[in-house]
């Protein structure tokens, strides 16, 4: 499966990609049939990052990560992803709702399952600093 970098000239491109990729009207579906929803606010938090990580204002555009917007779909529907539960912040636990796909060594995508057929997209980032504890979380069954 192909992960090219997407190139487009600016932000306005990017969010119109994301908004006919995901959300009017697509119908994105895991390799294992969980259909998963996106919303157009998601955007915003996918693909602008903080200028400062201690305030957390996500005011700035990352193209890093959006020349990458189309891998969340071929991540989601890639079946030798990896596959770990996600972690919650706030109670420092492992939750097995929250399903990591990780691709290309240290690309990330986060869904959270509603029911066993349907997830909601929550996130999707080259996780360079981070993949070594995401690696060690639990596999998601």
């Amino acid at each position: 499966m192909p992960y090219a970098i997407t190139q487009l000239p600016n932000e306005a491109a990017y969010r119109q990609l994301f908004l006919e990729t995901y959300c009017h009207p697509a119908t994105i579906h895991t390799y294992d049939g969980i259909r998963v929803q996106f919303h157009q606010d998601m955007f915003n938090h996918c693909f602008f990052e903080s200028q400062n990580r201690l305030i957390g204002d996500k005011s700035v555009f990352s193209l890093v990560r959006a020349e990458r917007i189309l891998w969340i779909r071929d991540t989601l529907m890639d079946p030798t992803s990896v596959l770990k539960q996600g972690w919650l912040k706030a109670t420092k636990t492992y939750d097995n709702t929250r399903r990591v796909a990780i691709v290309q060594g240290d690309y990330i995508v986060v869904i959270l399952l509603i029911n066993p057929n349907l997830a909601r997209f929550i996130t999707a980032y080259k996780a360079d600093n981070s993949i070594g504890k995401i690696l060690q979380s639990p596999n998601w069954t």
